[in-house]
């Protein structure tokens, strides 16, 4: 194993400030750079700021102010996210610091001299959203308008001369590099998702615009700037010093192995950018893991259905490691999920304030107030046996699923040992056996064993929960920081019997749900009655009418059938017959829809086939997602079900009748 761990999130683009999103992948990197660093590998850890496009230079003019003191202010705000959420990184990069400039410059350079390059006329279609060509095959079709298939707006009819990157040319590449690395792409839905758009067929890429003025000139020729993914992507060797002689970090760092990206800019990262360093001849990255997206109410944020989760109000009413254990402990890394404030309190106040927080608190004041705040040395015998024997285990689970990513199941773990030591002192009473002064050695042995679990749980969920595990470890009276404490070598008593650290503090005080939720209610926060209610279910015709088991026309052409193409498809944990697709009906996003077709179809080979779609069912959930519509399907000759297949030159959204 290398002694150096190269670490990325994307670097955030700044026409709007921070939200969830950003807030989400940044607290991720920060726990994994805690934790790599405790087992001893040298870390570096980037995230920054995107700060070109002609989004941003429209946005400074709309404000009228500078462009450049536009991304100053922006880029302060997620500079102040770090702060606000004791987030560390390495290095903030921003794509405005002249050492990028120079290290981007150096890229499109090497690229052009490499053959890789061209220049030629761009007659295509644009979206300003999200700086992106799109072909006529990748637009949806609105009437005669094409439009935009991530937001929905109307693409941009592009005509300008542009240089060109032979993306073409790395189809074959690439699709070799898959082969040979499945572990490049995670989880593996992303994988084959990524393999089917590449395996359709690669059309080059322009790479330079000479209509946006606010970006990185093209070197030798300044009437064109970079396309600002090219500019963007670079970032992750400009930090280390390619390019420019500000920073020195590329040999010893480079190649990265890890990226964290949210799904949204999977392609980028995963087709542009290594074919970039293909033709630059740099090495690839060793891992780009593409994360799922926090929705509210089962649907996407927005202001406009009042959803939005305002980090500064997370940061205001709660602790920093309340939030991160809530993002860590209800979300799979790779999946969607929701993000609401009831289940945040009830989750903080069921397993933090009633789960290490009460053992915690309950251990230490029976030390505090029976042995004189003198902590045992955990001793070993038959009766708590069983505890150690969790705690090794747990200690081995905890490890391997951290560096799977796994951290909602990490922290399942760590709760067990939690819920063995609680059924441990049940068995022992120590508030019994601090009556009874004879019994003394009895209650030291109960408490030294508690302690020790705590002791165990603080160095392992450090990195999840920093600031918290660092009170709990002053508390148990021990030396230094658990940040400085290798969970690999953790054994059972390896801590002295020492004093505690001064007066028992509780970790997480309960939070009382409905002053909360008032509270975050008066200030606009918050709405109790949610999303808008689902369209009400259609009514029973009236006695006498239509024959049993028969409907009119009219009853029929209540149901709306759409043809859809399946962008992603993933198992759902612990459902042996559900599949989780997100489906392109030629909306602003893909929809979430959960099929029992497991037994049928492998993820794999549902990514990119044509679906007919029930799209006016009232969503509901299922294995605690939404589902927002349901897939045609017969039932074969197997009994298995058979999804009825449209024809291929159908586009998405096109109604069946």
């Amino acid at each position: 194993m290398s002694s150096t761990f190269y670490l990325t999130t994307p670097i955030y683009y700044v026409n709007a400030p921070p939200h969830l999103g950003h807030l989400y992948t940044t607290v991720v990197g920060d726990c994994l750079r805690r934790h790599f660093t405790q087992r001893g590998r040298d870390v570096f850890f980037l995230t920054g700021t995107d700060e070109h496009g002609r989004n941003i230079e429209k946005a400074a003019q709309s404000a009228g102010i500078p462009t450049q003191q536009h991304v100053d202010q922006t880029a302060a705000k997620f500079q102040q996210m770090l702060v606000d959420f004791s987030l560390e990184s390495s290095r903030f990069i921003r794509t405005t610091d002249p050492a990028h400039k120079a290290g981007a410059q150096k890229l499109f350079q090497t690229l052009k001299d490499n053959g890789h390059i061209y220049k030629g006329q761009y007659d295509g279609l644009y979206c300003v959203a999200c700086n992106q060509y799109y072909t006529e095959r990748e637009a949806v079709s609105q009437g005669d308008e094409k439009t935009c298939p991530v937001h929905g707006l109307a693409l941009e009819r592009v005509k300008e001369e542009s240089y060109f990157f032979r993306l073409s040319a790395f189809q074959q590449p690439l699709l070799e590099h898959y082969r040979k690395h499945p572990e490049f792409i995670r989880p593996e839905g992303r994988l084959n998702e990524v393999i089917a758009f590449v395996s359709g067929g690669l059309e080059d890429l322009s790479v330079s615009r000479t209509s946006v003025r606010w970006g990185i000139p093209v070197p030798g020729d300044p009437s064109h700037t970079l396309y600002v993914w090219l500019d963007a992507l670079s970032n992750y060797i400009t930090a280390l010093g390619y390019g420019n002689e500000e920073y020195d970090g590329f040999q010893k760092y480079w190649p990265a192995n890890l990226h964290l990206v949210g799904k949204d800019i999977l392609r980028f990262h995963t087709v542009y950018w290594p074919a970039f360093l293909m033709g630059a001849g740099l090495e690839l990255p060793r891992q780009v893991y593409a994360h799922g997206m926090w929705i509210s109410g089962g649907r996407k944020m927005s202001k406009t259905l009042g959803n939005v989760i305002n980090i500064h109000a997370l940061r205001k009413h709660f602790s920093v490691d309340a939030v991160r254990y809530f993002i860590f402990r209800e979300k799979s890394f790779g999946d969607d999920s929701d993000f609401n404030y009831p289940a945040f309190i009830r989750r903080y106040n069921g397993e933090l304030a009633a789960g290490i927080g009460n053992l915690s608190s309950r251990t230490l004041t029976l030390v505090q107030s029976s042995l004189g705040g003198k902590v045992p040395q955990a001793g070993a015998d038959a009766d708590n046996e069983k505890v150690r024997a969790v705690a090794r285990e747990v200690k081995e689970e905890f490890l391997a699923q951290m560096e799977q990513l796994e951290f909602n199941v990490a922290l399942q773990s760590a709760w067990r040992l939690i819920s063995e030591t609680d059924q441990y002192l049940q068995a022992t009473k120590p508030w019994a056996l601090a009556k009874e002064p004879s019994r003394i050695a009895e209650l030291e042995k109960s408490l030294g064993t508690a302690a020790e679990v705590l002791r165990h749980l603080a160095v392992m969920l450090y990195p999840l929960m920093p600031q918290s595990m660092e009170s709990l470890w002053g508390q148990l009276g021990l030396a230094g920081s658990p940040s400085r404490e290798n969970p690999e070598r953790l054994e059972w008593g390896g801590a002295g019997a020492r004093a505690m650290g001064g007066a028992v503090a509780a970790l997480f005080q309960r939070y009382n749900e409905k002053e909360v939720l008032a509270t975050l209610q008066a200030e606009g926060e918050y709405r109790p009655e949610g999303v808008p209610p689902a369209a009400e279910a259609p009514k029973a015709p009236p006695e006498g009418g239509a024959e049993a088991g028969v409907i009119s026309i009219d009853d029929f052409m209540k149901v709306d059938l759409r043809v859809g193409i399946v962008k992603t498809a993933d198992r759902v944990q612990g459902a042996d017959k559900l599949l989780k697709l997100e489906v392109d009906l030629g909306e602003e996003q893909p929809r979430q829809i959960l099929a029992g077709i497991a037994m049928a179809y492998a993820p794999q080979e549902l990514v990119g086939r044509r679906v007919v779609v029930v799209a006016n069912l009232a969503p509901r959930k299922m294995r605690g997602l939404e589902s927002r519509g349901m897939l045609l399907a017969a039932t074969g000759e197997d009994g298995k079900p058979a999804l009825v297949v449209p024809p291929e030159n159908v586009p998405p959204g096109a109604k069946v009748r």
